[in-house]
């Protein structure tokens, strides 16, 4: 994977992640990342992203055995946002459910 430069500066020094399923294509999570989190992202093949709650790095799956290894990472035209294609091992929600959304409104 090749680093790409983005503007990290634009939103506080983070830039949101969409997390996509590999395999499905569902909606997974949505997170954030620093720089920090995008270097560790690009070096391992795992993904690592901000907690802005507990203002620390955080690797998925460290804790629960739950990792996101990368398939593919893209960014939008205004290098602000990325959008992360991964496979998913065991759920990608804090609550066990697979993806973060799945409460109905609509």
């Amino acid at each position: 994977m090749q680093a790409l430069d983005l503007d990290f500066e634009k939103q506080g020094g983070l830039v949101p992640v969409i997390v996509l399923e590999h395999e499905t294509g569902q909606v997974l999570m949505l997170a954030y990342m620093n720089a920090l989190a995008y270097q560790k992202t690009l070096e391992t093949g795992q993904m690592h992203y901000w907690s802005r709650s507990r203002h620390e790095l955080w690797h998925k799956g460290a804790t629960s055995g739950h990792y996101q290894t990368v398939r593919s990472l893209k960014t939008d035209c205004d290098r602000d946002t990325l959008l992360a294609t991964v496979s998913q091992i065991g759920a990608a929600c804090h609550t066990g459910a697979n993806s973060c959304f799945f409460r109905d409104i609509l």
